[in-house]
């Protein structure tokens, strides 16, 4: 039977796990009452003997009809063990919190133990008290202020209706204005271009009034100017009055300035000559941000309802266990106070929950109850045993043909000097890409697994959703599929080159590989984890484009990773080019290492990731006005130089280059380590209750942070083999290349546990559990 304990930390929410109640805490203190224990008698009613006389023949009957009264009358007659007073405390203003505390009204042997328990268990109903109400609060404000948005939204929707009926009937009206007004002359304007004004300024007005009735009111609706050509030009702001914002982790806070719908995307962009201000496909994009805000809403709520029920759940086990040690019936008195304290008696929740329900079911999805629940509440995908068993078999087919591998090189002399060139720059970069990846997703896999292992939320931080989600089982089978169809070419290429087949025809394996893989990257059917690859897609064109989209995690998380597959990148750039230079037929593999558009692409390609890992760190000062991007930015220039610097030193090796090699990449790095240790991990605090690290965290065992410290710095000076050269042959010159470049993968890899570690105690600190999602209607004077 699995304890209480565990089954509490594996169900509680880990962003609120400060919140919840201490129940180890109570437990221990619980240990401490039982040690101090002092013992008692035998039994309540002892028995003298006198040595001269015996027991009474009615001393039976009155022991019986004494216990007879004593369970006859004991609810009535049982003294209360003790007494919880309940007092208001208004330190925050108008804020009236309740505040529990209890007196012992019987004593124990072992008092000072116990009241110190009890003083504990009164911080911890305090705690979740105050907690729950904090986020009941925040809940009820988000839910007023969506409901005000929607109805604004429903009135742009009968709006939008309405003109289109009226256009459509007042189309021939129109036509014959404008003819006559192409037959008149007059220099104030014609009645065509009059009438298109005011029936803009007529829509606009219609507008405002209808927001009116919802307690919108517009300031310096009045003074609206016009353009040069008539039309109305809006700059219109909106005031929400005893509304009420909620940013989760930070409280609820009441809007005293103005709120400004965003009229840039719903008014403001009249089409020139139209005069179609409101657009149904911007209807539709304010509908969705609303949809997707009353999803967060409704699982706001629902962890909330599991925060209550797990608290309350708690203080019933701890209560029983102190009975059980005591010897006393305290549980029921206490419980009572459980019971009628904010975070069970408050119905706010369960009432607004009904509401969004009733809401969501009706305005988005077309009053199917059904439907709406397949939004509000997903279902979480089930593991399967069938992935478990293709992960052991497609390793076990890897291992094999892989050994197969081994020994078939070994036996047709592929690594010999007079074949081992050809080889090596024809299908290694080829090989070497896939390998790569495949390690990558291997690396991918391990960090889902450990992030699952200790309870990381990952799909919260990447704002992935929880139905589509890649799982580390489902990694690892793309990861183990993936390297084991790469080894079965590879066994298949060596099979025919030695059975004597043309190099030409031999050498289009690879190229059918990749073209292979990108068919099914790109495939749009819905097979082989399609969102996944969609998504991944997705971020490739927010990395690319990055300028341009607004940044999320999941977008930078993934550029740092393309930072470290320059190599794979490179290789990319030799596979194409040998395939679009036709190489394979005529294998010439100089043809592209010689040409110099090939060369300077060199630099492109390595300065690519850091390039648009410095235009995701611009885009993120400009939308946040944090300075610490900018300075973020300045690792990746920093790298960017030292990259250029070390293509140039490989083929020019000269004193001033390496001079220039040391320098830059000595700056790069430690610019890199100080960014890794300081600001991805939150580790070096000299001030840390943890020497060196930080006062929180995720792993027990300390030593596991240290050697990670040790081992990130060792990978990240990787790069002094490219002045040293442990170089014999192209052969070993190659792997050499092939092994720092995975070591580079590996160190991502590590690298990513804690940085998304880190990301998840910054939540955990915050309180952050429910994503805050951007609203048409905002507030223009916040800093968000």
């Amino acid at each position: 039977m699995v304890k209480f304990s565990k089954e509490l930390e594996a169900q509680l929410i880990p962003e609120w796990k400060e919140a919840f109640v201490n129940y180890c805490l109570l437990k221990k203190q619980i240990k401490k009452i039982k040690t101090s224990r002092k013992p008692k008698p035998a039994s309540l009613y002892p028995i003298t003997h006198h040595p001269d006389c015996g027991l009474s023949l009615f001393q039976p009957v009155h022991n019986l009809a004494r216990t007879f009264s004593d369970k006859l009358f004991s609810s009535s007659e049982t003294p209360e063990i003790l007494e919880v007073r309940r007092r208001n405390s208004s330190e925050n203003g108008d804020n009236v919190e309740e505040i529990y505390q209890t007196e012992l009204v019987q004593l124990f042997s072992e008092e000072d133990e116990v009241k110190v328990f009890f003083a504990r268990l009164d911080e911890e109903l305090n705690k979740v008290n105050q907690f729950h109400k904090s986020k009941e609060t925040e809940f009820v404000g988000r839910g007023e202020i969506l409901k005000k948005q929607l109805d604004i939204l429903a009135e742009l929707k009968q709006i939008l209706s309405d003109r289109k009926k009226r256009n459509h009937s007042g189309s021939n009206s129109h036509r014959s204005v404008n003819s006559s007004a192409r037959n008149s002359d007059f220099s104030a304007g014609s009645p065509g271009e009059l009438s298109e004004t005011q029936s803009e300024t007529s829509r606009t007005d219609e507008m405002i009034e209808a927001l009116e009735r919802n307690g919108v009111n517009f300031i310096n609706s009045a003074t609206r100017t016009k353009t040069k050509g008539g039309k109305p030009k809006m700059s219109l702001r909106v005031d929400i009055p005893d509304a009420v914002v909620g940013a989760d982790g930070g409280g609820a806070r009441s809007i005293s300035t103005a709120m400004s719908v965003l009229w840039e995307e719903l008014v403001n962009n009249p089409r020139s000559g139209g005069g179609d201000f409101i657009t149904r496909k911007k209807i539709q994009c304010a509908e969705k941000m609303i949809r997707k805000a009353f999803v967060e809403l409704y699982r706001g709520l629902g962890l909330l309802k599991t925060y209550s029920s797990l608290n309350m759940i708690a203080f019933t086990k701890i209560l029983k266990k102190f009975d059980k040690v005591s010897g006393q019936q305290a549980s029921s008195s206490y419980l009572r106070v459980v019971k009628r304290s904010q975070f069970t008696s408050s119905d706010k929740v369960v009432r607004l929950m009904d509401e969004v329900e009733s809401i969501f079911t009706k305005h988005f999805a077309n009053s199917d109850r059904k439907k709406a629940m397949k939004f509000l509440r997903p279902h979480q995908q089930k593991d399967s045993h069938m992935v478990t068993f293709f992960v052991g078999l497609f390793t076990g087919c890897f291992v094999s043909l892989f050994s197969i591998y081994i020994i078939l090189a070994h036996l047709s002399g592929i690594f010999t000097s007079g074949a081992q060139v050809s080889y090596m720059e024809t299908v290694y970069p080829v090989f070497s890409v896939f390998a790569l990846l495949s390690l990558h997703m291997f690396m991918y896999g391990c960090n889902l697994f450990m992030w699952k292992s200790t309870r990381i939320n990952y799909t919260f931080i990447f704002e992935f959703s929880p139905t589509t989600a890649l799982r580390y089982r489902d990694a690892f089978l793309m990861g183990t599929t993936f390297m084991t169809a790469v080894v079965g070419a590879m066994v298949i290429h060596l099979i025919l080159r030695v059975a004597g087949f043309s190099a030409s025809q031999v050498d289009t394996i690879p190229g059918i590989l990749l073209l292979i893989f990108i068919c099914v990257l790109i495939c749009p059917f819905d097979a082989f984890y399609r969102p996944t690859r969609f998504c991944f897609i997705r971020i490739l064109r927010n990395i690319v484009c990055s300028p341009f989209y607004k940044v999320l995690m999941v977008d930078f998380f993934m550029a740092d990773q393309l930072t470290s597959q320059i190599p794979l990148l490179r290789h990319l750039e030799s596979t194409a080019c040998y395939f679009m230079a036709q190489s394979f037929r005529t294998h010439e593999y100089n043809t592209c290492k010689n040409g110099r558009i090939y060369r300077e692409l060199a630099y492109l390609i390595s300065f690519s990731p850091y390039f648009w890992r410095a235009m995701q760190c611009i885009r993120r000062w400009w939308d946040e006005s944090n300075t610490d991007h900018l300075v973020n930015m300045g690792k990746y220039v920093s790298a960017m130089v030292a990259a250029g610097v070390r293509i140039t030193y490989a083929r020019e090796s000269t004193n001033l280059w390496l001079t220039a090699v040391l320098v830059s990449s000595v700056v790069a790095t430690l610019y890199q380590l100080y960014w890794d240790f300081v600001k991805d991990w939150g580790l070096l605090n000299p001030k840390s209750k943890n020497p060196w690290l930080r006062d929180e965290l995720v792993l027990k065992n300390k030593n596991f942070y240290y050697f990670s410290i040790a081992l990130n710095l060792v990978l990240r000076v990787a790069w002094i083999e490219t002045i040293v050269r442990f170089r014999v042959n192209p052969v070993q010159s190659h792997l050499l290349d092939f092994l720092l470049a995975s070591l580079e993968v590996i160190r991502r890899g590590h690298w990513n546990f804690y940085r998304v570690e880190n990301e998840h105690l910054n939540n955990v600190g915050h309180f952050r559990a429910v994503k805050t999602v951007p609203l048409p209607f905002r507030d223009m004077d916040s800093d968000d």
